[in-house]
């Protein structure tokens, strides 16, 4: 959902939280996210890399910048556009001595 519509007050499926359409509803799936509450104290990280290994193919990384919009917006934060997260991404990947 556009983060512009969110209404926290209404989150009852995964397409209720920012940035999530029926694609990433079914990767949240995959990981055995079903409701939104579910995301509380994930790690976008750690969700992302048990994505790839899930499916068995490398996921384009910004994924992780979706999957970090929906984790800090269910930690209280307000909903942002998951672009606002890219350079986040990168900056810890690079510390992390991973590509960004």
């Amino acid at each position: 959902m556009n983060p512009n519509k969110v209404d926290r007050s209404r989150l009852v499926a995964l397409t209720d939280l920012p940035n999530i359409g029926p694609a990433c509803a079914h990767d949240l799936k995959l990981l055995g996210i079903h409701e939104p509450s579910q995301l509380v104290g994930q790690s976008p990280f750690d969700m992302y890399e048990k994505l790839c290994k899930k499916t068995g193919s490398r996921h384009d990384p910004c994924v992780i910048d979706v999957f970090m919009s929906v984790t800090r917006f269910m930690a209280g934060e307000e909903p942002r556009p998951w672009w606002n997260y890219t350079q986040e991404r990168k900056l810890t990947l690079m510390q992390e001595g991973g590509k960004p």
